[in-house]
């Protein structure tokens, strides 16, 4: 019996450390050594290795009645949407797509498939790992704890950018050493990212959510009690680092709808103290001096760190074409400002969605129907397309959004699929507000994780990102716990 006891804990052990090993490498994007994948494949997440590791555990203590099945509502909608995922995989083959650079549809069926285990990885491991106040906490301290090695690699990425501390072909090297890419020429900082996009959706979809939470709740998960507040100060100030256009509206959209429907406390505490610091009422001079030039202060303070975001942002043209443009047209502007090759993929996405409107052309094909369907604006006036055109040219197109990607691969069958679950989540996470203590924490990191993905979606389309799935995971997750209260409190 002791020693069954024994082999349970260390088998415990192992899960947690694996668990954390992997949260801890999130913010790896494009690891180099990912056998069996092309060059052309980016998303190459290094915590897929634990969890290749955890999942066999998981599932041997599945069989063996260790461990609760996690069948929560959360999986049930995403095991609704994988089947019409295989539904339109099976009828997508009756199209006979010809083969396009030596791409097959079975060849692009299977790799698109290959991308949904690995999301589904994490999302299922988030699930399994998370059943409990205790898994919640030990998730988010390893979280937490990547994004801060995130945050010291992108500090030694900005001392070769703005000093002459490290020179820039030294820290190239190093990175080199782990990733698919070398640094940003344009001294745009990427973190342990692929590229700076990445970077700030990661910022966005995964550690903001957590942080913003944390403040707003006023929950701590470490001895340090400002360590939250200074991390997402740090997430903001890194954001801006990424100069990621996309990364920003997603994290400006997510926080500040999080905070105007979350944050209602905290809006009043901060407006009462604000007005009442004018009243003199019977307060010695001094005093109120004091309080005076303090609200003086914070508001110098708000507007300087705003000025000198919008000033930092103003050093790159790309953003300041934004403002600054001499577009006479819808189309020129979206060309003008480096956008161009990115609607056309969207629009090529939804004129497929149009000719298969119902069951799409299966998933991974909405490739094989793209370059037929550019609008003709784009043919002669972005680069990039033109590129992408030349017979030379081995890549294979895709949507380049996520919304667009489900329209066209699964038609509205498999995306009424999607929506469902989506907003199951968004219940899911509203359901938690309504309590008290670390369920509301839940629930607002909940909210503005659902918020960011859904924006965030819009400018990606790899089911393999693990931004869009470890959050939504820990939230499915720890449902269980919050049916079990609610049946107690029946009771």
């Amino acid at each position: 019996m002791k020693s069954l006891l024994t082999s349970k804990e260390m088998i415990d052990k192992l899960m947690r450390f694996l668990w954390g090993a992997a949260l801890l490498t999130l913010p790896v994007t494009s690891f180099r050594y990912f056998p069996g994948l092309g060059e052309t494949t980016f998303v190459r997440p290094l915590a897929f290795y634990p969890l290749a590791l955890l999942l066999p555990i998981l599932l041997i203590q599945l069989l063996r009645n260790r461990i609760p099945s996690p069948w929560p509502g959360g999986m049930l909608l995403l095991g609704a949407f994988l089947l019409a995922l295989l539904a339109v995989s099976m009828f997508g083959v009756l199209h006979a797509p010809l083969e396009m650079r030596g791409q097959t549809y079975w060849g692009r069926n299977i790799r698109a498939w290959a991308t949904v285990i690995i999301g589904l990885s994490f999302f299922v491991t988030a699930v399994w790992m998370n059943k409990n106040e205790n898994d919640l906490k030990f998730s988010v301290r390893w979280l937490l704890a990547g994004f801060v090695l995130d945050i010291a690699w992108s500090g030694v990425q900005m001392m070769a950018f703005y000093t002459p501390l490290l020179e820039k072909v030294t820290v190239t090297h190093w990175q080199l050493a782990f990733s698919m890419r070398e640094l940003v020429k344009a001294n745009r900082v990427s973190g342990l990212a692929y590229e700076p996009a990445w970077l700030a959706g990661q910022i966005a979809t995964v550690y903001m959510p957590w942080l913003l939470a944390a403040v707003l709740t006023k929950t701590h998960f470490t001895r340090f009690r400002w360590l939250e507040a200074l991390l997402l100060g740090l997430s903001g100030l890194l954001l801006l680092a990424t100069f990621s256009r996309g990364g920003l509206v997603t994290a400006i959209g997510a926080v500040g709808l999080t905070f105007l429907l979350v944050g209602g406390d905290m809006m009043r505490a901060g407006w009462r103290w604000f007005y009442t610091g004018f009243r003199r009422s019977e307060r010695a001079m001094q005093r109120w001096l004091i309080a005076m030039s303090l609200r003086f202060g914070v508001l110098l303070l708000v507007l300087s760190a705003i000025t000198g975001a919008i000033l930092f942002l103003g050093q790159k043209g790309y953003i300041t074409r934004l403002w600054n443009t001499q577009a006479d047209n819808l189309s020129d502007f979206i060309i003008e400002n480096s956008a161009g090759a990115r609607a056309a993929y969207n629009w090529a996405g939804l004129a497929t969605y149009n000719e298969h409107p119902w069951l799409g052309v299966g998933l991974g094909a909405s490739g094989f129907y793209m370059y037929e369907n550019l609008p003709d604006w784009a043919l002669t006036t972005v680069p990039e397309i033109a590129r992408q055109l030349n017979p030379s040219n081995r890549l294979y197109p895709n949507p380049k959004n996520m919304y667009v990607r489900i329209l066209a691969e699964t038609g509205l069958f498999g995306f009424a699929f999607y929506l469902a679950y989506l907003f199951g989540l968004l219940g899911d996470a509203l359901s938690f507000l309504r309590k008290p203590g670390l369920f509301r924490f839940l629930g607002s990191a909940g909210l503005c994780s659902w918020l960011a993905i859904s924006i965030y979606n819009i400018t990606q389309d790899s089911f393999a990102t693990p931004n869009i799935w470890v959050n939504l995971g820990i939230l499915v997750g720890m449902t269980r716990l919050n049916f079990k209260n609610a049946l107690e409190d029946r009771a």
